[in-house]
């Protein structure tokens, strides 16, 4: 199952800060109807990150497969993490999620009824979920910054003084989370991270915020958490990023998500609507994402560190991490050395079930 954790570009006029006021989703999702290429979306989604290299000894993993050595450490830390995500939404109870079909596949040579025929979903991914969360400090100062962003890609991105007053106040949230300290504590041991919190401060900021441009673009057009947080388009045929399962609610609540099915294949284990990993096929403004993936009801402060973490933890741009019953890879790509990119996890196992 292939779990991508990334962000979409989104106007403004498509967002409203009003959503956490809404009633949760019940009615049948609206028709929409596209003809993309799925060959297009995975040569968008592997851009060429600048070369990473590095060798380290491998050992064998809890599971059998193969790990490298600092992943056993970063996998503690990701459990600890994991452990100290006291917003994490409970399946079934905070949320429940309706996987319905599996997504068929996307077919250049198909007009847009027989894509439609391959509809896997005729509902909403999301059934039902408890917005009270969106009132806690977190989801609120995440949830600002979901319209500071232009979708397509190549449009260059004007950061206004009210939008980076809320790229900080969320840094802000973020450092006073558990999670973003279990992060910062072991960051500084590893001598990636500078120990003041102003500095560490500005390192997330460089990292998430700061603007850089993509292939082919003339500006800044891009950065990490407008990616991997939010989403964007290219061309106004395919959706690229998109991983984050807030965004991926409030904009099937607002009728602009198209949820088509859940995506599987041999190699992943079958999706289960009470675990936290998905992989999915959606479309949004008029583009496809033949394969997406997602968290599924863990708070921004999770995801948020987890990333992270992985981005200047792992030279590679890989890591194999274990922590409660997933056995997860997840890639961040470094644009520029310095700007975190596409970064997914995928979802190689579950082990079983931990007892208490």
């Amino acid at each position: 199952m292939l779990v991508k954790i990334c962000a979409f570009k989104q106007a403004s006029s498509t967002h409203t800060n009003s959503t956490t006021g809404l009633n949760p989703l019940s009615c049948p999702k609206p028709t929409d109807h596209f003809s993309l290429y799925a060959s297009e979306q995975a040569k968008a989604e592997q851009e060429e990150p600048d070369p990473v290299s590095c060798s380290l000894q491998s050992t064998e993993g809890p599971t059998g497969h193969i790990m490298i050595e600092a992943d056993r450490e970063l996998s503690a830390m990701v459990q600890d993490i994991w452990d100290k995500d006291v917003n994490r939404l409970k399946p079934g109870t905070d949320y429940r999620i309706s996987l319905q079909g599996k997504a068929g596949p996307v077919n250049a040579d198909m007009n847009d009824d027989m894509n439609d025929d391959n509809d896997g979903a005729g509902y909403p991914l999301f059934s039902f979920v408890d917005e009270r969360i969106f009132k806690k400090e977190s989801f609120l100062a995440f949830i600002s910054l979901l319209d500071n962003y232009e979708s397509d890609t190549g449009e260059p991105e004007i950061v206004t003084p009210e939008e980076e007053a809320e790229n900080h106040k969320f840094l802000d949230c973020m450092l006073r989370t558990p999670t973003m300290k279990i992060a910062h504590k072991y960051l500084v041991e590893k001598q990636l991270s500078p120990e003041g919190l102003p500095e560490f401060k500005k390192q997330l900021y460089r990292i998430w915020f700061e603007l850089y441009a993509r292939r082919g673009a003339s500006k800044p057009d891009s950065s990490g958490f407008e990616h991997v947080f939010v989403g964007e388009t290219r061309g106004g045929r395919t959706v690229i990023g998109f991983h984050n399962w807030i965004q991926l609610y409030l904009q099937e609540k607002l009728g602009h998500i198209d949820y088509k099915g859940y995506s599987v294949n041999a190699n992943s284990p079958q999706p289960d609507e009470n675990k936290h990993i998905l992989a999915l096929q959606f479309s949004w403004k008029n583009g496809i994402k033949p394969k997406g993936s997602i968290f599924v009801g863990v708070s921004p402060e999770f995801e948020f560190a987890l990333y992270t973490l992985c981005f200047l933890v792992s030279p590679n741009e890989r890591v194999k991490v274990f922590f409660s019953i997933y056995e997860v890879d997840i890639v961040c790509h470094h644009y520029n050395q310095k700007h975190i990119g596409t970064t997914y996890p995928v979802l190689v196992k579950y082990q079983k079930e931990q007892k208490n």
